[in-house]
């Protein structure tokens, strides 16, 4: 797998290694897993005490999520990236109420705050890459053989569809992305 390519991708790139690896971890050690969250780990389970099927459950969504996440990063899926802003502070409000209601412990904000702090990471990475993308780029408009043709570069169609201007014939005159006689 490639390195991610943006501050962006970075932020998400190690959000998937940890869901991933900690996924793992609750798969193979759950008593460890529970620990770190500071929940009990009785001897015993009582009769109907489904705790360590939830926590297959939530390992197995926890390791698919950091395949998704790398898998976003291999692709530089930035809409992605601006999805999961959104939904890591939602998830950061949900577990900061649910230890707020007495639904689980204390260290149970560990996670709130990751997922918070993860959204913020995410959030400036895409900031600091919109910035850096606007330095980086070249001019809207520039001009190729001298000043009489210019050649439009705005819009996604410019990429398989420039279009050309000759100063002084207009857009119809001859050339890459423009037919005579045909206004654009």
């Amino acid at each position: 797998m490639r390195l991610p390519r943006s501050g962006a991708g970075w932020t998400i790139a190690v959000f998937g290694v940890l869901a991933l690896l900690l996924g793992a971890l609750g798969l193979l050690w759950p008593e460890v897993q529970l620990r770190m969250l500071g929940f009990e780990v009785p001897d015993r389970r009582a009769a109907g005490d489904y705790t360590g099927t939830f926590l297959t459950a939530s390992s197995m969504a926890s390791f698919n999520m950091g395949v998704y996440y790398l898998l976003a990063v291999a692709t530089e899926w930035r809409a992605f990236y601006r999805f999961t802003v959104v939904f890591r502070l939602v998830t950061c409000t949900v577990f900061t109420l649910t230890v707020l209601a007495d639904v689980a412990p204390g260290q149970f904000l560990g996670v709130a705050l990751w997922e918070g702090l993860g959204a913020v990471a995410t959030a400036l990475g895409l900031r600091w890459d919109a910035r850096r993308a606007g330095r980086d780029r070249p001019a809207t408009t520039g001009v190729v053989d001298g000043p009489a043709a210019v050649v439009t570069v705005d819009g996604p169609e410019s990429v398989t569809n420039p279009q050309v201007t000759d100063a002084a014939a207009g857009p119809a005159a001859a050339g890459p992305g423009s037919a005579a006689g045909t206004d654009r």
